[in-house]
């Protein structure tokens, strides 16, 4: 693929993974009051506003905040870069796997912009499951992380023709 058709999957990737990332942490933050959470559909669904300084899950929270900046900005954004550069540069890529990269770009991306806007926090307010079975609290651009990773290990590759 030429690489503005990959550049162009990028930024339209990214743009809209971002938009809807941030629109929706905004409105988080805006309309919804910190420790309370708000159920929906029979409880499968919980909405609440929270603060998030560590990684996935929460891991890391109890890390200096040097430790914390030297891991998830300085470390996050080296890696983000590279990510990028990899995108950008890799010809031989199939559009699937040009999208899910894109993906995990995107929403490591939004979450890395709220890090370096929210004092190394980022908003999460979302939780599904059932009974006690519930994931971690997270935002839309960990979907869109999770999907991308998904993607890459489910979707289908088409299979090499030999000459």
């Amino acid at each position: 693929m030429v690489i503005w058709k990959r550049l162009l999957t990028i930024l339209l990737v990214t743009l809209s993974c971002v938009g809807i990332d941030q629109t929706t942490k905004l409105l988080a933050s805006e309309y919804l009051p910190k420790n309370e959470t708000f159920s929906y559909l029979h409880d499968i669904l919980r909405v609440g506003y929270t603060e998030n300084t560590g990684a996935f899950l929460g891991l890391g929270n109890n890390l200096s905040d040097q430790v914390r900046f030297w891991l998830f900005v300085v470390l996050v954004g080296a890696l983000l870069s590279s990510l990028f550069i990899y995108l950008l540069y890799s010809a031989k890529q199939q559009l699937s796997s040009l999208i899910a990269f894109s993906l995990v770009f995107s929403g490591g991306v939004s979450n890395f912009y709220d890090r370096t806007q929210n004092n190394g926090a980022v908003i999460d307010f979302l939780n599904i499951g059932v009974g006690f079975l519930r994931t971690g609290i997270f935002n839309v651009a960990d979907i869109a992380i999770m999907m991308g990773v998904f993607m890459l290990f489910f979707v289908k590759k088409p299979k090499e023709t030999t000459a």
